[in-house]
């Protein structure tokens, strides 16, 4: 046993003691305030379909009296929405909404926006759902398998530790729900591959909801929900043993459990 395992064998009495991981919000804006507010409200309406793609927006007047905003404001908004590739603008001709193949979907408040209850509408929300589990099934079993050969120490403290939390939590939806995509966010992590780690905050919103949907659909003691910590501890028992291919094969199955149940709670 190399070094790195010995000591992550020894670390499980301190595992508890490590910080969950935070999605980060690779957008680079903090959505607050009035320019906050209508930056999420304006937003909401374009991936909603209020504004479809290709309509101009209505002239500044109009938007500030519906938003109660000020033209720096609301002129500072746009050009917020504009880097999320929602909109375009151009002098003498307006604002208009893009096409959606051009949005920046990775961005965490356009992905919020497809997946919160006042974005886009069910047929979009559950197919934005289905689009992501796709991507996940492609992505995670790799970067499981890149953790299993670049782990390190902490790594695998904060992965142990998030197994720990799951198990802890089989009776509590919400503590399970956090202590899951801590999980998965340190693997994104252990994978020390930069693209992958930006992909976590994905992963963490898409998570969330998949538990807000299900939560009504499972019992909380549910076998399941044992099935599903096993599942993820083989994930850490891989990783930690450096063994990549079981790594991934072991991320697969967790992806695939989670998709089966998030299916069945959308019908």
């Amino acid at each position: 046993m190399s070094r790195r395992r010995a000591e992550a064998a020894d670390a499980s009495g301190t595992a508890g003691e490590e910080r969950p991981l935070r999605p980060t919000r690779p957008s680079g804006y903090r959505i607050s305030g009035l320019q906050g507010h209508v930056i999420t409200e304006l937003g909401r309406a374009i991936v909603s379909g209020r504004f479809a793609p290709g309509e101009l927006l209505p002239r500044e007047p109009q938007l500030m009296a519906e938003f109660s905003a000020s033209r720096p404001s609301l002129r500072e908004a746009l050009k917020v929405l504009a880097a999320k590739g929602l909109i375009e603008m151009r002098q003498k001709v307006g604002t208009r909404v893009r096409p959606r193949d051009l949005w920046n979907t990775f961005d965490s408040d356009v992905l919020a926006w497809h997946l919160g209850d006042e974005g886009a509408g069910p047929g979009q929300r559950d197919s934005m759902l289905r689009d992501l589990i796709e991507l996940r099934q492609v992505i995670e079993p790799t970067a499981a398998q890149l953790a299993a050969g670049r782990a390190t120490m902490e790594d695998l403290r904060r992965i142990r530790a998030a197994v720990q939390a799951m198990e802890a939590a089989t009776g509590d939806m919400a503590s399970y729900a956090r202590a899951d995509v801590a999980f998965h966010m340190a693997v994104f992590t252990a994978s020390h591959n930069a693209l992958f780690a930006q992909f976590a905050h994905l992963v963490a919103d898409f998570l969330r909801l998949s538990f807000s949907i299900q939560q009504e659909a499972l019992n909380e003691r549910d076998n399941r929900i044992e099935d599903d910590v096993a599942q993820h501890r083989l994930v850490f028992e891989a990783i930690n043993s450096g063994e990549g291919e079981s790594a991934a094969r072991a991320m697969r199955n967790v992806i695939l459990n989670g998709k089966n149940s998030l299916l069945a709670a959308l019908g």
